[in-house]
């Protein structure tokens, strides 16, 4: 809220230079503000008397979405990577999976093991959870098990992410 919007009766006034300027109507406020061509912004509406501030709103509004972008350049965006496996899958091709997987666990993503199961390979799952525990084996000097191999429907799936 600026200028006319705020209606408290009652305001905790902020100088142009962050100095308190005490408690005083909000008219006095407005009167302040008028006086030094600038702004009055109500910046904690929650607290007791509501705080406002004698700003440039336009420049104010600036610096805050500023501030928002600088904050969303910071962020990082965690993906989750899926390695797909099969139950009778040869060595070679296990560690051409495995090091796909840590390429994608160097660049700070999640990997998603899935051991896909098809037609008569559902009868073999017991053997075929030794193929997860090798895959894990193998990472686990850049990884760490995040969530164990566990059944669901015609796959098993484990969860990996990197060492911290």
């Amino acid at each position: 809220m600026i200028n006319e919007q705020i209606r408290d009766k009652e305001v905790r006034l902020i100088g142009t230079e962050g100095e308190q300027l005490g408690i005083m109507s909000a008219k006095d406020a407005m009167k302040l503000a008028r006086e030094a061509e600038l702004d009055l912004v109500k910046i904690a509406p929650n607290a007791k008397p509501p705080v406002c501030k004698i700003i440039d709103y336009g420049k104010y509004r600036y610096e805050l979405a500023r501030k928002e972008k600088e904050a969303k350049k910071k962020q990082k965006t965690i993906d989750i990577k899926e390695v797909r496996l099969s139950p009778n899958i040869d060595t070679n091709d296990l560690n051409t999976k495995v090091n796909q997987a840590r390429k994608f666990l160097s660049k700070g993503d999640k990997v998603k093991v899935t051991l896909r199961f098809r037609g008569r390979e559902l009868a073999h799952v017991n053997q075929s959870k030794v193929i997860l525990d090798e895959f894990a084996q193998q990472l686990e000097d850049i990884a760490v098990i995040d969530k164990p191999a566990k059944f669901e429907g015609r796959s098993m799936i484990m969860f990996l992410s990197e060492k911290k």
